[in-house]
């Protein structure tokens, strides 16, 4: 690990604006992800700010009747709470098909969001990475490509992203609160917050350099019954090959949202469309344009076969 500097903050905008004046900085609170990233030199800071002191690790009730949850909120609290677990069920369970009971203890809401891709060769710095040293190329495409994108991906990365409760967010339709190194803040809809890999797979969201994440905001429950469904290669402690998270009413309408398939959430409200008519109609629309390789086209009728179980416990 190579050497860095460190400083607490005492307000979100004197995090932000010291991020933006120090070359190399990165904000640290749990820590689950950029400390692995550190101990590989993957990530190399050369200043960490410590926001744990923020004050942003509470749960509110927005005056539109939705939830506003702080960035410093923990998993574990996340997934316990009792409004989130009545109202947001699909956000619960995908929670707590994440990662371990340890690291949700310390996982934050923000840093979920922005946990980085869990690609083979991503984490191997002796192969070639766009993502991780731009211009360098990308060992996945023509290697070992089972767990990666199938939609979305681009010449330069095929990698997936890992985060299970930004599926669920995808559905609910949340929205991202940030403040910025000048102190004016603004909301990210959370369909706009992860960006698609393109020519540069290295620029992961929309964020801007120093731009820090506040809050997370859920709007008014939308009732019906909430699912999440997650395939992988073992039963705990592993990433999605494919997930479908998904809210379904009395009538067959709904919404879902896809995890393991794409560099972001996967979701595309026309095939919502679909949902009365069963999984195959539904899998059509949201993998028309899907370009996987011959290890992970079994990724295509498993979205299918996990969406059909979803939808038929759906109607008990």
């Amino acid at each position: 690990m190579k050497p860095f500097t460190y400083e607490r903050a005492h307000s979100p905008a004197e995090a932000a604006a010291a991020a933006a004046r120090t070359e190399g900085a990165k904000f640290i609170a749990g820590g689950t992800n950029l400390l692995d990233l550190m101990k590989l030199e993957i990530e190399t800071p050369m200043h960490l700010i410590d926001v744990n002191g923020l004050a942003l690790d509470t749960i509110e009730t927005t005056p539109e009747g939705g939830l506003r949850i702080g960035a410093l909120v923990r998993n574990t609290a996340l997934a316990a709470d009792e409004r989130v677990r009545r109202d947001y069920g699909l956000l619960s369970r995908a929670l707590l098909a994440g990662a371990s009971g340890q690291l949700r203890n310390k996982a934050t809401t923000a840093g979920n969001l922005l946990q980085r891709t869990r690609c083979p060769y991503f984490y191997d710095t002796n192969q070639p990475c766009n993502k991780r040293q731009p211009g360098s190329g990308c060992a996945a495409i023509g290697g070992f490509s089972r767990p990666l994108a199938v939609i979305g991906a681009s010449d330069a990365c095929i990698a997936t992203h890992p985060s299970d409760m930004a599926v669920a967010m995808r559905a609910l339709d949340a929205t991202v609160e940030t403040v910025r190194s000048d102190g004016t803040t603004r909301g990210i809809a959370i369909a706009d917050f992860h960006r698609l890999p393109g020519d540069t797979p290295d620029i992961e969201t929309t964020l801007v350099p120093g731009e820090l994440i506040t809050a997370v905001t859920l709007p008014k429950p939308v009732g019906g019954k909430h699912i999440y469904r997650k395939v992988r290669d073992r039963a705990s402690y592993a990433f999605a090959l494919v997930s479908v998270g998904a809210i379904v009413q009395r009538d067959g309408t709904g919404r879902v949202a896809l995890g393991g398939v794409a560099h972001r959430p996967w979701r595309v409200e026309a095939a919502e469309a679909e949902m009365p008519r069963g999984a195959k109609a539904v899998t059509g629309r949201l993998l028309a344009e899907a370009r996987p390789t011959q290890e992970n086209a079994f990724k295509l009728p498993l979205v299918e076969r996990t969406l059909g179980a979803v939808l038929a416990e759906a109607k008990g």
